[in-house]
């Protein structure tokens, strides 16, 4: 089968198409067809190694596992011994697991994982929409839901709204039924508008932390701003919720963000500055299928590539001009 494979740590010019085994399903594993999987800044990380401390489990001096691609949505064309809950011909979609051990990941015709991960496609969606949903939804899910109580009244900001998980964080907080402002380039001012926005902030020419408004909740992707001038615009129950951040410095990279805002929890008060590490279940996974279903979500695609153009959409995705989800399609 065709997949994408790297060597060595480094940049997207060390990605290409190689010809691998197909995997073999194993017990409590189902077999799938990719047809669409979609890019991520774990993909990122994982291709140039960094922050370094990842490498602790991802490899030290070379690649552990060969592929990238986390999120797949496809077919089920095979099933290991014990595998129930999915019938070949199952259009089914999903992340991999942290523990995943396979030979190559998403971006690729074929992969095996365990049954109970993959979520049944909802009618009507298409296998590049599912694919955009399940790590970019759950993290946008994990910050809305969970992080910042999103509901009627409250006051959202989004920094960082125009990437995968800002788009998806709009419309779940609109969902939810709170007023949101999004934070982005003027160039992507339109579809954060069209995903949902109340009001929109062009960074580059505003600084959402010298304004009078008070937000109940600041969703930071971007982590642009220091988080003491990010408590300033905070109303007086509001929460922060850190969800990534810029590359920081090479040995913790954005982990680096992530305990400072665990610090200023543990000096600040604990309940008022919160963080998204988690990666998704099928639960998750399941809740935003119930979403795509019923129409509050609708995934946003910047732009549909091939497996041979991963190079590319790795490369655009790392300059920030991506607008929403870039897709891969076999």
């Amino acid at each position: 089968m065709r997949a994408i494979v790297y060597d060595r740590y480094g940049s997207p010019d060390g990605v290409r198409v190689d010809r691998i085994e197909k995997p073999v399903p194993r017990a409590g594993e189902v077999l799938v067809r990719v047809h669409a999987a979609s890019v991520n800044a774990a993909d990122t990380h994982l291709l140039h190694g960094r922050p370094r401390v990842m490498r602790l489990s991802t490899g030290w001096f070379r690649p552990k596992i060969r592929g990238l691609g986390l999120d797949y949505a496809g077919v089920v064309e095979g099933a290991g011994p014990g595998a129930s809950g999915h019938a070949i011909g199952d259009a089914v979609f999903g992340e991999l697991p942290q523990d995943y051990a396979g030979t190559a990941r998403t971006f690729a015709d074929y992969v095996c994982v365990p049954a109970v991960s993959a979520v049944r496609i909802p009618a009507g969606v298409s296998f590049a929409e599912a694919a955009t949903v399940p790590l970019a939804g759950s993290t946008a899910l994990f910050a809305v839901r969970d992080g910042a109580e999103a509901s009627a009244g409250k006051h959202v900001l989004i920094n960082g709204a125009a990437g995968g998980v800002g788009m998806h964080a709009i419309q779940l907080a609109k969902h939810a039924g709170a007023t949101v402002t999004a934070v982005c380039s003027a160039g992507k001012a339109r579809a954060v508008r069209a995903a949902g926005a109340d009001d929109v902030i062009d960074y580059r020419v505003q600084d959402f932390t010298d304004g009078d408004a008070r937000y109940d909740a600041i969703v930071d992707i971007a982590c642009s701003r220091p988080l003491a001038r990010c408590e300033r615009v905070l109303a007086a129950q509001g929460r922060y919720v850190w969800v990534g951040g810029p590359a920081g410095n090479g040995l913790l990279g954005p982990v680096s963000g992530l305990l400072a805002v665990v610090g200023r929890s543990m000096t600040r008060g604990g309940d008022r500055w919160r963080y998204v590490a988690r990666s998704s279940t099928a639960a998750e996974v399941t809740t935003l299928a119930g979403l795509l279903a019923g129409g509050g979500l609708r995934p946003v695609i910047d732009r549909r590539l091939p497996l041979e153009g991963v190079p590319d959409a790795l490369r655009h995705l790392e300059e920030g001009r991506a607008c929403g989800k870039v897709v891969i399609e076999l």
